[in-house]
């Protein structure tokens, strides 16, 4: 099956999965509210814990469905993940307590991944020389869906309920899981036999460290501020139609993402993932400052686009470089630790912004992220584990 008809198929599932999931983020804290949460420094920590509830399972469940993969496929995982996220999604939308919605954002991480088991997928197909290119613009699906889910997912808000939206975003899992069924065609490759399997899991973590703890400091530095960004907009924004207005807010980020996703993946080919990390961790650390001093939703929406130029393009980097330097026998499960150090980031970021949001004020919580981002581009600028010239896959496993 040719790369680029799979990169067309994963980059329409992704858009589904990312614009279904997308749809409850500019409402939830409102959401929480009708739960009966009513105090603003409550809500604001609740959010962070009921946004971060997924991340939690999901950090121990991904390297565990990445071993997976790699004995049995990688489509059988993207639809254990679309259809289980389906369910209980919707579910969501039936809860009654936070606490409820709290116990189901913690189950539906066991079956979270899709995203990344589709970096994976398409990894395996991919031609090294194209890997920057063919998930930047895999990227760029999800962060479509992510721009036009707020979207939606605000309007829908204002004008029918937010337990409808749940329901919605069930079914967008249940058409990406459909579509991953018909049109991907994985060719299964014979497995080959590892031996010491627990000697090459620790030796795999090894020469990947550096790129883990570089992935859980980006996420922690993308997420801890999004949970709460509708909070800020709110403290900005006094018209009508607040529930669009964080929509458009959220989404705009995701607007340049479809420029700079793909643009840096193809330059990450050309000049090496290690200089294209450092220029946009650099450059999205400088674009939280005019958020942090925005006086008006304007400014807001105009910093949230600047920063979109950037962000785009870390994640696809950081997965082309555990696709250069994991074996291929174990490409899976390196995604899949990959994806768990992700979560881990996703999970400790928007508790870290919740929090500093309910002790000293939202705005800080830009300026503390923007030094998170900067000391990540130090570290990989001198870290000399993130240079791609030479070919590192194998390196430190004892496999045959």
């Amino acid at each position: 099956m040719s790369w680029k008809r799979t990169l067309t198929i994963l980059w329409i599932s992704n858009f589904c999965v990312t614009s279904g999931m997308s749809l409850v983020i500019p409402f939830l804290p409102l959401y929480i509210e009708t739960l009966g949460i009513h105090r603003l420094e409550n809500i604001e920590l609740w959010t962070g814990w009921v946004f971060s509830a997924t991340f939690i399972t999901s950090v121990f469940f991904q390297p565990i469905w990445g071993r997976f993969a790699d004995k049995h496929g990688r489509k059988i995982m993207l639809l254990r993940a679309g259809l289980g996220m389906g369910i209980v999604t919707a579910l969501m939308g039936t809860v009654g307590t936070v606490w409820q919605l709290l116990f189901l954002r913690l189950f539906n991480g066991v079956f979270a991944g899709f995203i990344s088991m589709s970096a994976s997928l398409q990894a395996s197909v991919t031609p090294t020389k194209h890997s920057g290119q063919a998930l930047g613009t895999l990227q760029s699906g999800a962060i479509a869906g992510s721009l036009v889910g707020p979207l939606i997912g605000g309007a829908m808000a204002e004008i029918y309920s937010f337990r409808l939206v749940f329901f919605i975003t069930g079914f967008m899992l249940f058409l990406a899981s459909i579509i991953v069924m018909i049109f991907v065609h994985e060719d299964q490759r014979p497995n080959v036999k590892i031996e010491n399997p627990e000697k090459a899991g620790l030796s795999l973590l090894k020469p990947l460290f550096p790129i883990f703890f570089a992935t859980i400091v980006t996420q922690i530095g993308m997420m801890s501020i999004e949970p709460i960004v509708t909070i800020y907009a709110k403290t900005l924004y006094t018209g009508d139609y607040l529930a669009m207005t964080a929509g458009l807010v959220v989404a705009a980020s995701g607007i340049a993402n479809l420029i700079g996703a793909p643009a840096l993946g193809k330059l990450g080919d050309r000049i090496g993932q290690r200089k294209v990390l450092i220029f946009a961790l650099g450059a999205a650390s400088c674009m939280y400052i005019p958020q942090a001093l925005a006086n008006s939703i304007s400014l807001l929406l105009i910093g949230r686009f600047l920063l979109g130029l950037f962000i785009g393009g870390m994640i696809p980097a950081l997965n082309v470089l555990v696709k250069k330097k994991a074996p291929e026998e174990l490409q899976a499960t390196a995604f899949g630790f990959n994806s768990s150090a992700m979560f881990l980031g996703g999970f400790i970021g928007p508790l870290i912004g919740s929090g500093i949001a309910a002790t000293y004020g939202i705005k800080n919580v830009f300026f503390v992220t923007a030094a998170i981002l900067l000391a990540n581009m130090l570290m990989i600028y001198f870290n000399k584990n993130f240079d791609t010239g030479a070919d590192h896959k194998g390196e430190g496993f004892d496999y045959q």
